[in-house]
């Protein structure tokens, strides 16, 4: 199991959001999925490390939205160039060569997607 945070966990306990049972949800997926992921709070929201780098973070504006944004840390990097991630999912969108996008509109979606998304966090945090 990942290690869970002080920081994140009093984050979670006063977030109001209508798809925190969802961020929960997910957000003990993703740290029992890797022992080496840490975990924070970045952009008001958790985010997921691998290595010391930040690759994997909630976004929670707006209120009635959840999106988890892989990336591959905090800087656009100016090395895109040949770089490809295999989604067999074809659940993530790409705004950026290096940044994809996960959404959830509800609870159902999270449940339903969940071990989809883990497989892709375990493969993402590699890369």
């Amino acid at each position: 199991m990942g290690t869970p945070s002080a920081d994140v966990e009093q984050y979670l306990k006063e977030l109001e959001h209508p798809l925190k049972e969802g961020v929960l949800q997910l957000r003990a997926a993703i740290l029992a999925c890797d022992p080496a992921i840490t975990e924070h709070v970045k952009w008001n929201a958790p985010s997921f490390c691998h290595g010391g780098q930040d690759r994997v973070t909630f976004r929670l504006q707006p209120r009635g939205k959840l999106q988890l944004i892989f990336h591959r840390g905090a800087k656009v990097r100016a090395d895109t160039a040949g770089f490809t991630f295999e989604d067999p999912t074809g659940l993530m969108t790409w705004p950026a060569p290096d940044r994809a996008v996960v959404d959830f509109p509800d609870l159902a979606a999270v449940t339903a997607r969940q071990a989809q998304v883990v497989a892709l966090v375990r493969r993402w945090v590699l890369t």
